[in-house]
């Protein structure tokens, strides 16, 4: 049995794929990308448990987490007049008004209200584009721009476009997709994984581990072992032998009368017998 994973074109899931390996090594994971049109349609017709999408989508039927913000930069024709060498600062979306938009208007909301071609009807027609990388062949000959998230602007670089944060422009979240009527095990577990939980703080009830006193197999397992009781050694016997020795020979002495009449030591004075009573 296999656990599907789907994700958006600039996702990268590598990280929690291989926390996957470490944790369900038994289940192994078959790992596929989706480009925007087609990410919560590989959940509709079961290709995937999980999808890694980009917002918005259209989130009926499914649960939906978000994970990170993505910011927003505009791909430009490698010497344009905005590719500024060294330049750290985004470019306002106002100064992107007069620019072709190599897109549908309704993706970038902030520039369709300020573009100039859709203000005076001069618009035209989208050339033959199928995928992001004819779309950054055309920014690179002249054709116009597009705005994007960054991870798709550094996904499709080519040395002759050049990218360039855009201010004004809301930022793209990414989230986690899945039906909400399926909810597996399976399922929980990656969403403990993309949200960080260690595998001690699973969802899953482990039993609990047997007490000393209900496992007597643990308990003798665990239990300090006692310490055989030391055999007395032949210097034991000697030194125990002398000892007594030493006691009888004391208890044979006669008792030494102390005498007090000079006990070295004394700081009372003495009478001195020279002087003379008065």
């Amino acid at each position: 049995m296999t656990f599907s994973i789907a994700f958006v074109a600039g996702v990268t899931p590598t990280k929690w794929t291989r926390i996957w390996g470490q944790r369900r090594p038994e289940t192994p994971l078959q790992v596929f990308r989706t480009e925007m049109p087609e990410q919560i349609e590989v959940l509709r017709d079961e290709r995937a448990a999980v999808s890694l999408v980009r917002l918005p989508i259209d989130e009926t039927g499914l649960s939906v987490i978000a994970l990170y913000n993505e910011i927003p930069v505009v791909v430009l024709p490698k010497g344009h007049d905005l590719d500024v060498a060294g330049a750290t600062e985004p470019v306002a979306v106002g100064d992107l008004a007069d620019e072709h938009l190599l897109q549908d208007p309704d993706d970038v909301p902030a520039w369709r209200d300020l573009a100039s071609e859709i203000a005076d009807g001069s618009r035209r027609a989208l050339p033959p584009m199928r995928d992001m990388d004819e779309v950054m062949e055309q920014v690179a000959a002249g054709v116009g721009i597009v705005v994007v998230p960054h991870s798709i602007a550094r996904l499709y670089g080519r040395k002759d476009v050049v990218s360039r944060p855009v201010a004004g422009v809301p930022d793209t979240q990414i989230a986690l997709a899945w039906p909400t009527d399926a909810t597996t095990d399976l399922v929980e577990e990656f969403i403990g994984i993309v949200r960080g939980r260690s595998s001690a703080s699973s969802r899953t009830p482990t039993p609990a581990a047997p007490t000393p006193e209900a496992d007597p197999a643990a308990s003798a397992k665990n239990a300090r072992p006692v310490k055989p009781e030391r055999k007395p050694k032949k210097t034991d016997k000697a030194k125990a032998a002398a000892k007594a020795k030493r006691a009888e020979i004391a208890k044979a002495k006669p008792a030494v009368k102390k005498s007090h009449d000079a006990a070295p030591g004394r700081t009372r004075p003495t009478r001195n017998p020279k002087r003379r009573l008065r």
